[in-house]
This record gives structure tokens, C-alpha cells and sequence, in this order.
């Protein structure tokens, strides 16, 4: 009978190569899933001549239980190569290497959570369905699957954390807060989504280190996502200056260096006094950029260069304390 199987499966495999050039995605769907499908038709094949044969109730009937569990792992191990077949395709077709990627990383990102989603519920109607060939196991595998009875709302109440970031899982890739590579501000930290779980979220900070929240976290928590509708940014620098400092000349300082920077997307520069105090008016140069990493090294570049600009031509404009003498 496993001659049977392995001549089949030799056969499909040649199949397969010549498939592969017209129809990628079924012959890679067909790939996946061949080693699976072909355990399974083993088992169907088994499982019918198990039925077939005149045996003893007890033996033969404990290999049949068993024979069935399997044959319901192997349908499961099947449907979840699947999955990752469809995920891997889709995935390999909208990469997000492109300068404009943000369509990728919204399909990137409810590929993913769906397919970890999809799994996650693939495993468990398999788990209650093998246990349900058990006689003993039965309750316990129609109270997995019903999510009925004291076991399922024993069950239900230790999984809450499981099931509600799967809930959050879900709604993520729905919605869309967050998606791979977005630029977000949490828990006051600068940093990527670098990956999205079927339970938490990866968040690459600035200085290499990982911050991991669970994914209901960003359903109940407000967040600055950067990247929401576009990668491009608006940067600031602010500059305390005396109140005699000549303010168009820095402003025609400011947007020289903005054409000369290959960081500025040429959208905007302005330069405008936003505030004032006792001692000094404080200056403000805005700025755009094509995303945060270039806005942010755009902004640098300005206030190191205005500085430096201002220290050189007319020093004498820079913050300072007056003190008025006595009579």
C-alpha cells in the first residue's frame, strides 16, 4: 500500500516541475502541501483496510482510534502547508524593498496576522477533533470545539489572554493601526514595527533593542504611528536667539542649506519666531522630509549649520543675559 502511495507521489512530483512554469502558485500550493497529503492518503488507505478486516473488537479498534487520530493530524499538518503556501505567495508578491511600499506592508500585514490566525483555529478544530475518537476524551474534545460545558469555560478562562490577543490579532489586520515597518511612538520610545506575532509585536527602538508588547495592548493604548497614510515627515528645529538677531537672513541661511541637503524632499522650509521670553525670541525652522530617518538627520544638519552660521557671522545675536546695574 505505501508502494501505491510513494509511485503516486513520485508521478505528482513530475507533475509538478512541469507545472511549475505556467502556474506557480498551484505548483507551489501543490508542493507544500505533498508530503502531508501524501501521509494522509497513507492513513485513509490504512484506516479503510483497519474497517475492512475481520479483527477483534478490542486490538483492532484501539489501532483504528489511533489511525483516525493521526489521519486528523495529517489533514491539520495538510491545511496548515496551505496556508503558508498562500501567505509565502503572497508575501513574495508585494515586497516592501520599494520606495513607495505602504501597500505592501497593509497587505504584508494582514497576510500575516491572518495566516497565524488561521492556524492558530486550524490547530485547535484538529486538537478537539482527535480527541473526540477517544471515548474518554469525547466531553472534553466537544467541549474544545462547542466551547460548551465546565471543561470549555475551564478552558476559556485560562486561554483570555490567548484568545483576546487573537481577537486583537484579528482586528489588527482589519483595521490596520500598525503595519510592518510603520514608524511609531510607544511608551515613549522611538522605534519600527520589525514584526507582528499571532500574540505580540516586535518593536525595533532606535538603538537596536526590542520592545515587545502584546497585540491588545495596541487596541487599549494610544500611539503615534508616523506612518499611518504616508512615510513623509514634517521636522522642527528650534533656536533661542537675541532680539536683535537678523531673522531673514538666518530664514535665506536656512533654505540655502535645505537645497544643498539631499535629506530635504522639497516640499517645505520655513523659518518663523514662535515664542518669546525675557531674555531671548526662539526661532523655528520647519522642515520636510521623504521619512523620520531622513527628517531626522535633515534636522540635525540644519541646527548644527545654523549654529555654526550664526557663531561665525554674527555672534553677538546669540542668547545672553542682560543685568541691569544699580543707580
Amino acid at each position: 500500500m505505501w508502494i501505491v502511495v510513494w509511485i503516486g507521489g513520485h508521478f505528482t512530483q513530475h507533475a509538478l516541475a512541469r507545472l511549475a512554469p505556467s502556474f506557480p502558485f498551484l505548483a507551489r500550493l501543490l508542493t507544500c502541501a505533498f508530503s502531508p497529503a501524501r501521509l494522509l492518503l497513507f492513513l485513509l488507505l490504512l484506516q479503510a483496510l483497519l474497517r475492512n478486516l475481520p479483527q477483534p473488537a478490542g486490538t483492532f479498534g484501539l489501532l483504528r482510534d489511533i489511525n483516525a487520530v493521526l489521519m486528523v493530524a495529517a489533514l491539520t499538518w495538510t491545511l496548515m502547508r496551505m496556508v503558508a503556501a498562500v501567505r509565502d505567495t503572497i508575501i513574495s508578491t508585494h515586497p516592501v524593498t520599494t520606495a513607495d511600499n505602504l501597500a505592501a506592508r497593509r497587505i504584508q500585514t494582514q497576510t500575516r496576522v491572518l495566516a497565524r490566525s488561521v492556524t492558530a483555529l486550524l490547530v485547535l478544530i484538529g486538537t478537539g477533533l482527535a480527541l473526540m475518537n477517544f471515548p474518554a476524551l469525547r466531553q472534553l474534545g466537544t467541549s474544545l470545539l462547542a466551547a460548551g460545558g465546565l471543561a470549555g469555560i475551564a478552558a476559556g478562562f485560562a486561554a483570555k489572554p490567548i484568545l483576546s490577543n487573537l481577537l486583537a490579532g484579528l482586528q489588527i489586520a482589519l483595521t490596520q493601526p500598525i503595519r510592518l515597518d510603520d514608524v511609531v511612538i510607544v511608551q515613549d520610545e522611538w522605534g519600527r514595527i520589525d514584526e507582528i506575532t499571532g500574540t505580540y509585536v516586535v518593536v525595533r527602538l532606535w538603538d537596536q533593542r526590542r520592545l515587545i508588547l502584546p497585540l491588545q495592548w495596541f487596541i487599549e493604548n494610544p500611539f503615534q504611528n508616523w506612518t499611518r497614510h504616508s512615510a513623509e515627515l514634517l521636522g522642527t528645529v528650534l533656536l533661542w536667539l537675541d532680539y536683535r538677531a537678523p531673522v531673514a537672513l538666518i530664514r535665506a541661511e536656512a533654505i540655502r542649506i535645505c537645497h544643498a541637503a539631499a535629506e530635504w524632499d522639497g516640499r517645505l522650509v520655513e523659518v518663523q519666531v514662535v515664542d518669546t521670553s525675557p531674555q531671548a525670541l526662539q526661532l523655528r525652522v520647519l522642515v520636510s522630509a521623504a521619512n523620520a530617518d531622513l527628517a531626522w538627520h535633515l534636522r540635525c544638519r540644519l541646527r548644527e549649520e545654523l549654529l555654526a552660521f550664526i557663531t561665525q557671522t554674527c555672534p553677538e545675536y546669540l542668547p545672553r543675559l542682560r543685568v541691569q546695574p544699580p543707580h
